[in-house]
């Protein structure tokens, strides 16, 4: 492993298992590459990067980070704003509404109640008083793929009236400490996840997760599958909110022409998605086996080409 800024900054930041553009200005400031914003031109690139490989990336505007919300150094969090400011790039932060602990976590019925009941207020407040002092702008991602029924999430697949109600309280929350930054309502891109839409007034972006995995592909499908043939099926369902839209999340893992496909076709233009403003690379391996039998692929750049 890598003795990064970078991944010293992740295993801070992360303990466990991000979007970003070149700043201008205090959190949230617009810039050209801001997810809020929309262009014709090919999507905007960043990174979670807890090893480092895109540290020195050029053409990277985008700097994510998944944070949980206990059992972390928030202290931590002004050298995440000081790495992205000195790679000209913005702050995509994921935060997560659980501990980390390997041993112990509450059941998703006792953190719905905790949240809605105000026990976590301070946890949220804590976090969004260090965002309203960045000098980056940052986008907040509170509790994504909540539409997902696969059980990893401790906060997923909630009745909806009361995720919506979670989020509300979160966003309102960081709001008043944090005014210029954006949120993102961020669904794994599934059916039903409108069920779980907020509304307008709380949501600034859309992100969504994409992830190309060459023997599912084959399996399934008996053949490779597109980026943008696994793009569309969340896009669509996502694309009638009117909002930019970002893969929050992306990863793939096959052989050399499979991997360099995707790489190129995550990096285009579609006119056939017009919303779609920025792709995160999410340059990990995976924490919860894959439905089907496809273990913990490696999304790790260093490790996703398989001979």
């Amino acid at each position: 492993m890598k003795h990064s800024a970078a991944n010293a900054l992740a295993i801070a930041l992360v303990l466990g298992g991000s979007a970003a553009f070149p700043t201008a200005g205090g959190a949230g400031s617009v810039t050209a590459t801001d997810p809020v914003q929309t262009s014709s031109a090919a999507s905007a690139f960043g990174s979670y990067d807890p090893y480092g490989d895109f540290s020195a990336d050029k053409t990277a505007s985008i700097e994510e980070l998944f944070l949980p919300w206990e059992d972390v150094d928030l202290a931590t969090l002004p050298l995440a704003d000081a790495y992205a400011l000195q790679r000209g790039r913005s702050l995509l932060i994921t935060v997560e509404p659980w501990t980390w602990s390997k041993d112990w976590r509450i059941t998703p019925p006792e953190l719905r109640d905790g949240i809605l009941s105000g026990k976590y207020d301070a946890n949220m407040q804590a976090i969004c008083d260090l965002v309203g002092q960045m000098k980056s702008p940052v986008t907040i991602r509170w509790a994504q793929e909540m539409e997902d029924d696969n059980g990893r999430f401790t906060w997923a697949n909630w009745a909806p009236k009361d995720w919506i109600s979670a989020y509300k309280r979160e966003v309102d929350i960081c709001r008043k400490a944090a005014p210029a930054a954006k949120y993102m309502w961020s669904p794994k891109g599934e059916e039903g996840l409108e069920k779980y839409y907020p509304g307008d007034d709380y949501v600034d972006v859309i992100g969504l997760s994409v992830f190309g995995l060459q023997k599912k592909d084959n399996d399934e499908a008996g053949r490779d599958r597109t980026f943008a043939e696994m793009l569309k099926p969340g896009y669509d369902r996502v694309a009638g909110f009117n909002k930019p839209i970002v893969v929050a999340e992306l990863g793939y893992v096959g052989k050399q022409d499979y991997v360099s496909k995707w790489q190129d076709d995550t990096r285009k233009s579609y006119a056939e998605f017009p919303a779609l403003t920025s792709v995160v690379y999410f340059n990990q391996k995976e924490v919860w086996p894959w439905l089907g039998g496809y273990g913990l692929p490696d999304w790790r750049v260093t490790q996703n080409v398989l001979p």
